[in-house]
C-alpha cells in the first residue's frame, strides 16, 4: 500500500513537473527577448515609449510560475498571447524613474530614463503591458504594445563578441537556479584581475549571511569583464568625470553617496550573450556608495571598508525587493503614505499587515513593530530592532527579511 501510494504522489509530482515544461515551450523558445523602452514626465504626467527589441541566445530566467509576481514591486510587464490574451509570463521591476518622481526636482521639470526588461522569446505573436505604479499602488501610467518574433527589426545580439566572463560559482542544477552576473565598471584591461578578486570578496560576503549560505547550490555567478577607458567613476560634485563602460556617477539625484548608472541599454550590451538575469555592478573606487533596484541592478563600491556589508545591503534590495529599514532625521523622504500598505515584506504602515512578519510574533520575543522605517522617523515600522537592511553594522538579516529571502528563492529554483 504505502509503494502503491508513494508511486501514486510520485506521478502527481512528475505530471506538475511536465506540465510547467510544456507551457515554457508551448509559448516560448529557449532565447531571450530584450525590451528596451524610455520612461519620461514628471510628477503630473508620465509617459512610456518602446525604444527597441533585441534578441539574445539562451533564456537565463524562470521557466515555472510563468504568470505569477515574486512580489508586487513599483512596476510590472505582462505578456500575452496575442490570439488567446492568456497571461504567460509576468515580473515585477522598480526603477529610477519612479524614484525621481518623489524628488522636488519633478514637480516641475522633465526627464527621461533608459529602461531594459527581459522576457522569455515568445513563438507568436504576443501583447506586452508594462505598468508604472505610485506610492499609492495605483497605476500611474501604462502602455501595451505587440511584439511579433518574426520582425525584422528585433535586433540579433549576444551571438558575436560576447564579452568575457568567468564562472566563479556553479549551480547544483543550471536549470533551476539564479543567475547572477557580476559585471566590471570602472576597472580598465589591466584590473581585470583585481575585478575578478572583488567579485571573489563579494560572494563570500553574500554567502556567509543567511539565508543565501543554506542555498548556495542554488545559485550560479560569473563575472563579466567589461573594460572601462579609465579607472573609477565619475564623482560630479568633485567635477571628476570618468570615461567608463557604464558612465556611473556619485552625486545621484544630487545626494552624495547615491552611486548609480543610468545608460542601461549599455549595461545590457555588455552582458549579451553572457548566463544572467541579476546583476551586480561592481565600481572600482574607494569612495562609498551604492544602490540596488528591483530587477534591474545592484550597484556598489569595491574598496571601501564596508564593501562588504553595503553590496549585500544592495543586493537585498535588488534580488528580493526589501527595503531600507532606516530613516535619518536630517533625510527623511515621504515615501510611503501612512494609509497605504507597502508591497515590501520587511516594512508596514499597519494599514494591512496580514502575512508579513506576523508568524514570528509571539514566537521570537524580539519580533514586533519598531518605528522608524522606509526613510520615516514616524507611521512605518520594521520587525526588529536592528537588520543588515538598517546598518551596515550588524552582521546579519533579520528573521523577517530572511523568510522574505527565503520564499523568493524558492519561487525562482522550486
Amino acid at each position: 500500500m504505502k509503494r502503491k501510494v508513494f508511486s501514486a504522489v510520485t506521478a502527481l509530482i512528475m505530471a506538475a513537473t511536465l506540465a510547467n515544461a510544456q507551457d515554457f515551450d508551448q509559448y516560448f523558445t529557449d532565447r531571450t527577448l530584450r525590451i528596451d523602452y524610455t520612461f519620461a514626465g514628471n510628477q503630473q504626467q508620465q509617459f512610456i515609449a518602446v525604444d527597441q527589441c533585441s534578441t539574445s541566445p539562451r533564456w537565463y530566467g524562470k521557466r515555472k510560475r510563468l504568470a505569477e509576481l515574486p512580489m508586487e514591486g513599483n512596476g510590472q510587464i505582462t505578456v500575452r498571447d496575442h490570439k488567446s490574451q492568456q497571461v504567460i509570463y509576468r515580473n515585477s521591476f522598480s526603477t529610477l524613474f519612479q524614484e525621481w518622481l518623489t524628488y522636488p526636482e519633478a514637480q516641475n521639470g522633465t526627464k527621461s530614463f533608459e529602461n531594459v526588461f527581459l522576457v522569455p522569446m515568445p513563438r507568436d505573436t504576443v501583447d506586452v503591458t508594462i505598468d508604472l505604479r505610485n506610492n499609492r499602488r495605483e497605476v500611474m501610467a501604462t502602455l501595451t504594445h505587440q511584439v511579433v518574433p518574426t520582425d525584422i527589426l528585433i535586433r540579433r545580439i549576444g551571438e558575436k563578441e560576447v564579452t568575457p566572463y568567468e564562472t566563479l560559482l556553479a549551480a547544483k542544477d543550471t536549470t533551476r537556479c539564479i543567475h547572477i552576473a557580476f559585471m566590471a565598471e570602472g576597472y580598465q584591461e589591466h584590473e581585470m584581475d583585481t575585478f575578478i578578486r572583488d567579485a571573489q570578496e563579494a560572494i563570500d560576503a553574500l554567502f556567509a549571511h543567511e539565508p543565501f549560505k543554506s542555498y548556495k547550490d542554488r545559485f550560479h555567478i560569473v563575472a563579466v569583464k567589461s573594460p572601462s577607458a579609465e579607472s573609477g567613476t565619475s564623482t560630479p560634485s568633485k567635477g571628476v568625470w570618468k570615461n567608463t563602460a557604464l558612465h556611473s556617477h556619485f552625486d545621484t539625484f544630487y545626494s552624495n553617496r547615491y552611486l548609480t548608472t543610468l545608460h542601461l541599454k549599455d549595461l545590457h550590451d555588455w552582458l549579451a550573450g553572457t548566463p544572467y538575469e541579476h546583476i551586480i555592478v561592481l565600481v572600482n573606487t574607494s569612495e562609498y556608495g551604492g544602490g540596488g533596484i528591483l530587477n534591474s541592478y545592484n550597484l556598489s563600491m569595491t574598496h571601501h571598508r564596508l564593501y562588504r556589508p553595503v553590496v549585500v545591503h544592495e543586493f537585498g534590495h535588488s534580488f528580493a525587493g526589501l527595503a531600507d529599514e532606516y530613516a535619518y532625521q536630517e533625510e527623511e523622504i515621504n515615501m510611503y503614505p501612512h494609509d497605504v500598505e507597502p508591497w515590501e515584506q520587511n516594512i508596514t504602515t499597519k494599514a494591512d499587515f496580514k502575512g508579513k512578519w506576523s508568524n514570528l510574533i509571539g514566537k521570537d520575543k524580539k519580533a514586533g513593530f519598531y518605528e522608524g522605517a522606509g526613510y520615516s522617523q514616524k507611521g512605518v515600522y520594521r520587525a526588529y530592532p536592528d537588520c543588515r537592511m538598517r546598518t551596515n553594522e550588524n552582521p546579519i538579516f533579520c528573521p523577517a527579511c530572511q523568510q522574505a529571502i527565503i520564499g523568493i528563492i524558492d519561487f525562482y529554483t522550486r
